[in-house]
């Protein structure tokens, strides 16, 4: 199939191989055969954050430190940078300095300790196809070893066979070394979605507002399947955070009838940075924050299943290309100029958790290449 090429503004780049963390490690407290070497360093931060936690400072505990993530696979969105740019540009005050003691937003001012003080280390688990974590017999998670490449990367660490390895536990405690080699955790950035720390009642507000104009009009999506009210989206990260909240809880948005095509995923995508990634992680932390997981019971994705190709293939947007040196508005088809016409690979079997995590991240990717290329 030939594409047409196009010279837009900002390009983001699809990965094409796939890494889950659904899959069992290797739980050994001796590793022989390591391969340091088995995925590109963009590809490990994709799969859990790369960015080195505190979690094997301390034994990890039971309870809380359950409602952990896990990274999904190197499948999804990469963005290219481009020289001098501010990464986190669209990243509101409230949503905190980025790498922050509690996945990356750090506690919103006034968010108190309800929600604010729980889940202090996120960090990438073993967890089953529902993202629910598995557990040692002791009853303590697991935590993916994490080590620097050779270009300083921190990349997960997989033995010999491919297989990923978690860290041991010696006297309680997260060893620091796994056969003379230094390992760490990786620590999950929520970036602008720490903001569901925040006291109930700013989601409450920010619902009521939402809710308030789903239910003024016709209710339609846009280009990149966000909520639309009379052709104006619903583009307040708050606003989708809340409505996320309401829809995973209930399974519906109060006097609202959805449009045929609206997924849930699409409301997380709006809520998070979009130049950050969604990951099994994000989700099930989100989950467990906002209070759709409730102590050991979690959200339900067994029956979740998404197909980029179905969801993307004619979907279009009209967007910004240089022309003979000009910026022109012209419609494009989002699966060729966002996926570059490449369909994503379940890892597992069947739906679960990492379905949702990849339908969010190619609905927040998509959000990303059409605000970077609009027409102004």
């Amino acid at each position: 199939m030939t594409h047409t090429t196009f010279n837009f503004k900002k390009l983001i780049l699809a990965g094409g191989t796939t890494f889950a963390m659904l899959a069992v490690p290797m739980a050994l407290n001796s590793v022989t055969g390591l391969n340091l070497g088995v995925i590109s360093s963009a590809q490990a931060a994709e799969d859990g954050g790369a960015k080195k936690g505190s979690a094997n400072k301390g034994g990890a505990k039971k309870g809380a430190a359950n409602k952990g993530g896990q990274g999904k696979g190197s499948d999804k969105i990469f963005r290219a940078p481009v020289a001098g740019e501010e990464e986190d540009s669209d990243r509101p005050v409230w949503a905190g300095v980025k790498g922050g003691k509690s996945g990356g937003g750090g506690k919103p001012a006034g968010a108190g300790s309800k929600k604010g003080d729980l889940y202090g280390d996120m960090v990438v688990l073993l967890r089953d196809a529902n993202g629910v974590p598995l557990l040692t017999t002791d009853g303590l998670v697991q935590v993916i070893a994490y080590v620097y490449d050779a270009t300083g990367n921190l990349v997960p660490l997989k033995d010999a066979s491919g297989n990923l390895v978690v860290i041991p536990y010696v006297d309680g405690e997260l060893a620091t070394s796994i056969d003379g080699v230094a390992v760490y955790s990786a620590e999950v950035d929520l970036g602008r979605l720490s903001v569901g720390r925040a006291p109930d009642k700013v989601l409450t507000h920010s619902l009521d507002e939402a809710l308030s104009k789903l239910t003024s009009g016709t209710v339609t999506l846009d280009s990149s399947g966000r909520l639309a009210v009379d052709g104006v989206t619903i583009d307040s990260p708050l606003e989708n955070l809340a409505l996320y909240d309401t829809y995973m809880t209930t399974g519906s948005l109060p006097g609202v009838t959805l449009p045929t095509g609206f997924n849930p995923a699409s409301l997380l995508a709006a809520a998070s940075d979009k130049y950050g990634t969604i990951t099994v992680d994000t989700v099930v932390y989100m989950n467990s924050i906002l209070g759709i997981n409730s102590g050991t019971t979690y959200f339900d994705f067994s029956t979740t299943n998404y197909d980029r190709y179905t969801t993307w293939a004619n979907a279009k947007a009209v967007v910004l290309v240089l022309k003979d040196g000009v910026y022109v508005p012209t419609e494009v088809n989002l699966y060729e100029a966002v996926f570059n016409s490449t369909n994503w690979t379940d890892p597992t079997t069947v739906g679960g958790a990492d379905d949702f995590a990849t339908a969010a991240d190619d609905y927040r990717a998509v959000i990303e290449f059409v605000h970077d290329n609009a027409v102004r």
